[in-house]
C-alpha cells in the first residue's frame, strides 16, 4: 500500500510540474552584434522579455549580443535563411552582397533625418518583406539608426581634407561615395573598429552617435562632423522554419508584440541620438556641423548615385520612385 502511495504521489508531482510548465515550449537564440548596453540590444532584449509573457513562456527569446554567437552583421541574412540561428537583428545595408535591393535607403542623401526614415519604412516594408521571405525569413519589425555623421582627428575644414582620410564605412554605398569624395575607405563590421582604430589602419569612422559612444571615440579623436548623409535600419528577423513551428496562436500573438513595440523603438533610436551627442560633447568631441562647401561637394557627390542604382538595380526603381513621390524630392 505505501508503494502505491509513493507511486500516485510521484505522478502526481509530475503532473503538477507538467502544468505549471508551459506546453510545446520554443527556445529561440537571438543573435546580435551589438554590445549589451546599445540601444539596439536593450530592444531586442525587450521584446524578448514582451514576447515571453504575452505568450507564457512559450516562446522564450534568448538574446546574445556583442556578436557571442560568432555571427558578424554581414554573416545574418545568410545565418537566419539557413537555420544556423533562428532569429537575429542586422543593419539592412550590410547585406547587399545577397539582396543588392536593402542597400537602397544607405544611398547617399536619399534618406536623411527621422521623418524622412519613417517615410521609407512604409514605403519599403511591403517590399523587404517579399525580399526577406525569398531567404526563409520573416521580418518581424525594423529599428532606425541615428544618421551617420563623421568621426575624425581634425576638421573637416573642406572638400581637400577627405583626401587624406582613412575612413571606415558601413557597406559598399558608403566605400564608393566616400572614394569618390576622395578618401581611402575600408568597409568593415563594427567588431573590427575600435581594433583598426588603435593600430591605425583608419583614422576617420562614418557612423551614428550610437556606435562613437559604444567604441568610446573620444579615446581616439576629437571631432564630430554633423552630415547626416545615410540612414540605416536594422532588422529584425526570424527562419521560416522556426516560424512555422509555432502555433498559429503564438504566430499572432509575437506579431502583435512586434507591432505594438516598433513605434517604442523608433522612439527610443531618437531620444538615443540627443542622449549621445551630450554624452560625446562631455566627453571632450568638438561637434559642428559641416560647412556649406562640405555639404555642397558630398549632396554634389551623392545624388548621383540614385540613378545609377535604379539602373543597376533595376527591381529597386520601383521602391525609389515611390519613395521620391512620398517625400517630394
Amino acid at each position: 500500500m505505501s508503494r502505491y502511495r509513493s507511486y500516485m504521489l510521484a505522478v502526481a508531482v509530475v503532473g503538477s510540474l507538467a502544468c505549471a510548465s508551459p506546453l510545446h515550449a520554443t527556445d529561440w537564440d537571438f543573435a546580435i552584434a551589438y554590445p549589451v548596453n546599445n540601444f539596439q540590444t536593450l530592444g531586442a532584449q525587450r521584446f524578448a522579455t514582451e514576447v515571453a509573457s504575452a505568450t507564457s513562456g512559450r516562446v522564450k527569446i534568448t538574446v546574445h549580443p556583442g556578436g557571442a554567437l560568432g555571427f558578424k552583421g554581414p554573416d545574418m541574412l545568410g545565418a537566419i535563411r539557413d537555420g544556423l540561428v533562428p532569429t537575429g537583428a542586422f543593419l539592412f545595408n550590410q547585406q547587399v552582397g545577397l539582396a543588392p535591393i536593402l542597400g537602397i535607403a544607405s544611398l547617399p542623401y536619399l534618406v536623411s533625418g527621422f521623418d524622412e526614415m519613417k517615410k521609407f519604412d512604409d514605403v519599403s516594408k511591403p517590399v523587404f518583406t517579399k525580399v526577406f521571405a525569398k531567404f526563409n525569413q520573416k521580418l518581424l519589425y525594423t529599428v532606425p539608426w541615428p544618421g551617420q555623421n563623421i568621426f575624425s582627428k581634425a576638421d573637416l575644414t573642406g572638400p581637400d581634407s577627405y583626401k587624406v582620410m582613412k575612413i571606415r564605412t558601413v557597406d559598399r554605398n558608403g566605400s564608393e561615395f566616400f572614394r569618390d569624395l576622395g578618401a581611402s575607405p575600408s568597409q568593415m563590421p563594427w567588431g573590427d573598429v575600435v581594433p583598426a582604430l588603435a593600430t591605425g589602419v583608419i583614422d576617420s569612422v562614418t557612423t551614428s552617435t550610437s556606435s562613437a559612444v559604444d567604441g568610446q571615440f573620444w579615446e581616439f579623436m576629437k571631432v564630430c562632423t554633423v552630415v547626416n548623409w545615410q540612414s540605416s535600419f536594422d532588422a529584425v528577423t526570424v527562419n521560416l522554419d522556426a516560424w512555422q513551428k509555432l502555433s498559429p496562436e503564438d504566430q499572432k500573438t509575437v506579431e502583435a508584440v512586434a507591432q505594438r513595440m516598433e513605434p517604442e523603438f523608433w522612439s527610443a533610436a531618437k531620444a538615443e541620438d540627443d542622449k549621445n551627442f551630450e554624452i560625446l560633447k562631455s566627453k571632450g568631441l568638438k561637434i559642428g556641423d559641416a560647412s556649406s562647401s562640405v555639404r555642397d561637394f558630398m549632396i554634389a557627390k551623392g545624388k548621383p548615385t540614385w540613378a545609377i542604382f535604379a539602373k543597376d538595380h533595376p527591381d529597386a526603381k520601383p521602391l525609389l520612385d515611390a519613395y521620391l513621390a512620398a517625400v517630394g524630392k
